[in-house]
């Protein structure tokens, strides 16, 4: 689930394969209405590698809509994963 807070999108709840599309529009929608360029993992419960599809997806769409994107508190299993599949280097700063 994501929720607009102030400059921030607030990711809650799982990010994982069964929810991972209908995750990466409402995080487009986000940053496609609003001024968020900050989306805060800190409540994200559960994650798989379908988790870094997402961020890269909402990466291009801050991209296109000339924004830049940071994640904020993002879990430990993210930076494993991406560290894993030799991605880290590609997640916008920390």
């Amino acid at each position: 689930m994501i929720r607009i807070s102030g400059d921030s999108v607030e990711v809650s709840g799982p990010m994982t394969m069964p929810g991972a599309a209908a995750l990466l529009a409402e995080g487009e929608a986000a940053i496609a209405s609003s001024g968020a360029s900050a989306f805060d993992l800190a409540a994200v419960t559960e994650m798989d590698s379908s988790c870094l599809a997402v961020v890269f997806g909402w990466m291009r769409a801050a991209k296109v809509g000339g924004k830049t994107l940071r994640l904020v508190n993002p879990p430990q299993n993210l930076l494993s994963l991406a560290a894993v599949y030799g991605v880290a280097e590609l997640l916008p700063s920390l």
